[in-house]
């Protein structure tokens, strides 16, 4: 049996209200799973490989659960528009691109490669409408042996004509794409509906049908902005909020429902997310971008409702999930302030916890150092200034807050270096 040690501060968050630090201690690693964490190594263990960080910090590798791989191009670009103009003057026409394959293998080379230098091993990724687009970003993150969900976007109708596809095409596309990646393992389809105000009835219905045979989940946009939440229900008469036009359509049933951003829910969407063991995804950066709102997380936890981060590449600006980190709990003092009553302020240790263990349950047993789970780590470096010290704890917010890539040392997945340059 293949057994690596690493030694180091090691951290990690079991559950929202507990950081779970072992200071200059080993973590065992067995064929790339987590066994142990000790103070000194197992009379068992003696003569096996040592990975010896000093007192580097040891962390789990973060998930970012809504991003755009199609938008990295035009991160940081538009952040002066709201929502409806952002899409129409920039997003629309970028992701028209994507039917050249050459600027299509350009944009997720660089976005893949990216993601991975500032620790996101973990993605649930929305493509574009172009299948040939979207099999090569499939297949670049399973190369990078990523772990990750990967979506064809649907959009029917109220969209541009150069982005729009017909119900009939939408669906057969979805079909093929869903058919060529059967089987597959740590990188898994799921089905994209772009948000209820580009999908057609038909087309959700149809894209119901299809998770039913295909056994796969829904990623999609749900009460994002004020004109988003009515423009839904203006579009799909008779229903009771955003989150039954998918329940409605069987979306929910069949894997993983994953709902980004999720600022404006009704008492009857929160429900139905519980219901269905749904994630709602608070992308921090793009709140404040284009959206203008704040998530009501700590709330929303509070009912019982599921919370992963995303950092909504190109809504977001930057690829951190790390950075992420820092600004839900910036936005939770926000929230706090102008809502005493309805909002409390939340903990980094919270927040990490959202962006590691909670978002990567959705990928199995990854984001967490307890025993069975996936040495999927990143060691980092550089925290402290050379004059003083600084405790596991302290390193980890300084990092969210002001760390970088640099910081990253070394990257692990499944107990495996990465070694490429980075």
């Amino acid at each position: 049996m293949a057994v690596k040690i690493y030694h180091g501060d090691i951290l990690f968050t079991p559950s929202a209200d507990r950081l779970e630090i072992h200071e200059n201690s080993y973590i065992i690693v067995e064929e790339g799973v987590v066994s142990q964490i000790c103070e000194k190594i197992p009379e068992q263990y003696q003569g096996a490989e040592v990975a010896d960080y000093g007192d580097k910090l040891i962390i789990p590798a973060f998930s970012d659960l809504h991003v755009h791989g199609a938008q990295y191009v035009q991160r940081g670009i538009g952040m002066g528009c709201l929502l409806s103009d952002w899409l129409n003057h920039y997003t629309f026409p970028q992701e028209s691109r994507f039917q050249n394959m050459e600027y299509a293998k350009n944009c997720y080379d660089a976005f893949v490669d990216d993601m991975l230098r500032h620790g996101t091993f973990h993605a649930n990724v929305f493509a574009t409408i172009h299948r040939e687009a979207t099999n090569y970003l499939f297949d670049k993150m399973e190369e990078k042996g990523m772990y990750g969900y990967v979506g064809k976007v649907n959009m029917d109708c109220n969209s541009p004509e150069f982005l729009t596809e017909t119900t009939e095409d939408s669906l057969k596309e979805t079909e093929k794409y869903l058919a060529e990646h059967e089987g597959s393992k740590k990188v898994k389809t799921i089905l994209a509906p772009r948000f209820a105000p580009t999908c057609s009835k038909p087309l959700i219905d149809g894209l119901g049908k299809l998770a039913a045979k295909y056994h796969c989940g829904v990623h999609t946009h749900l009460v994002e902005s004020l004109w988003e939440a009515q423009e839904a229900l203006n579009l799909f008469p008779g229903y009771g909020s955003d989150a039954e036009i998918y329940e409605r359509a069987g979306l929910m049933d069949h894997g993983p429902s994953i709902f980004a951003h999720v600022i404006f829910p009704t008492e009857e969407d929160k429900r139905i997310l519980k219901k269905h063991g749904s994630f709602s995804v608070h992308c921090p950066d793009a709140t404040v971008n284009i959206i203008a709102g704040i998530m009501p997380l700590q709330h929303m936890e509070a009912e019982g409702l599921k919370i992963a981060m995303g950092t909504d590449i190109a809504g977001g600006h930057g690829i951190g999930i790390y950075r992420q980190v820092a600004r839900a709990v910036q936005l939770s003092k926000l929230k706090e302030f102008y809502e005493p009553q309805e909002s409390k302020t939340i903990t980094i240790t919270q927040a990490f916890y959202h962006a590691t263990k909670e978002s990567g349950s959705v990928f199995g047993k990854v984001g967490s150092f307890e025993k069975g789970y996936a040495f999927n780590a990143l060691v980092i470096d550089n925290m402290e200034d050379p004059w003083t010290k600084m405790t596991a704890e302290e390193k980890l917010e300084r990092f969210c807050y002001i760390g970088d890539d640099r910081n990253i040392k070394a990257r692990y997945i499944d107990g495996e270096l990465l070694e490429q340059e980075f």
